[in-house]
């Protein structure tokens, strides 16, 4: 297949999509699947699709950046994200010939105990809600600079008695020039729906039009990222609270500084060797959308640190959007083949 005539395809779907996009209003259910599995991506403000990296656990920031360098490489995840809601995940990753990989993985969204209570407001006793995702990525090179991939989603979720089903999928496409250090990235995430609905209303996914892009500069061993999200809608209002005083009336915010900062996150990477990478990122959104008055001052902000060493490759992330919810995530990796030698 010529270049020209997959990018026609390429374009052919998105025309097709957009559409869909705008079509789009209100909230959307399932807003977990924008919760990263990757301490890259959490590290540099919880959505990135343009930063380099042969992690098989980044494998779902974009399915654009999966490449032949994943051979047989397993990856574990952990996340202690807010409250106690517990994350994890596994995922497997192969070549598939000279310009092309696959990856397959799972992963795990529990959110602790609550009690449950009937219509009359008896308890009724716990339960305890879950959600998984089984996913199937692949990418294969469209050019010596230009790679594309899609992933297919299968979400489970499971309230108490009730359970619905959803399958989502995601399309990118990732522009390297390894000469100028310079990554571009677009991509569709969360594209589909529900097969199974917990009762008679239907719960949308969080579909998405995303762009990113990364580059460093000269000798300076520092990567810097701008992605921007939610491009379905511009309008992205919330409402600040004031000084958190009960007379205090919320204030909504509308205003185009605001609408444009909330679309974008800014990430930048220090990476002096291929063992360590230190990450800090930052997410407007995060920051607004937590502007209580016990907002943490690190409240949008988030860090990353990455070691390689010897066969297994470790990365850990931290975030503390509310002054009461502290966030961890943990990854491992390692290239089982290094075993079979």
């Amino acid at each position: 297949m010529s270049i020209r005539l997959r990018f026609s395809l390429l374009a052919i779907i998105l025309l097709a999509v957009l559409p869909c996009l705008r079509a789009q209003d209100g909230e959307a259910a399932y807003s977990f699947l924008n919760i990263p599995s990757s301490t890259l991506a959490y590290g540099l403000g919880g959505i990135n699709i343009s930063n380099i990296s042969d992690d098989v656990n980044a494998a779902d920031r974009n399915p654009g950046l999966l490449g032949p360098e994943v051979e047989m490489q397993l990856g574990v995840n952990y996340m202690r994200y807010i409250g106690d809601s517990n994350f994890a995940g596994v995922k497997f990753g192969r070549g598939a010939g000279d310009h092309g990989a696959w990856a397959a993985g799972v992963q795990y969204y529990g959110y602790g105990a609550i009690k449950g209570a009937d219509v009359n407001g008896v308890l009724t006793g716990e339960f305890s809600p879950k959600e998984m995702v089984f996913s199937g990525t692949y990418a294969h090179d469209i050019s010596d600079r230009w790679r594309g991939g899609g992933s297919v989603k299968f979400v489970y979720s499971s309230f108490d008695e009730y359970n619905a089903f959803a399958v989502a999928a995601d399309l990118g496409v990732n522009y390297y020039n390894p000469d100028a250090d310079f990554s571009f990235s677009a991509m569709v995430a969360n594209l589909g729906g529900q097969v199974k609905r917990f009762n008679e209303k239907y719960d949308r996914l969080p579909v998405d039009v995303r762009l990113g892009a990364s580059k460093s500069f000269g000798s300076l061993p520092i990567v810097f990222s701008i992605t921007a999200w939610n491009l379905t809608k511009w309008h992205l209002p919330y409402y600040h609270s004031g000084d958190g005083t009960e007379s205090a009336d919320p204030e909504l915010k509308d205003n185009f500084g605001g609408n444009l900062f909330r679309h974008l996150i800014f990430g930048a990477e220090f990476v002096p060797t291929d063992k360590f990478r230190i990450g800090l990122g930052y997410n407007y959104k995060t920051r607004t959308d937590m502007s209580a008055y016990k907002r943490s001052f690190l409240s949008g902000f988030s860090a990353s640190l990455g070691l390689n060493v010897r066969n297994f490759a470790l990365g850990v992330a931290f975030a503390q959007p509310h002054s009461g919810a502290t966030t961890l995530m943990v990854n491992i990796s390692t290239n089982l083949y290094e075993f079979t030698r």
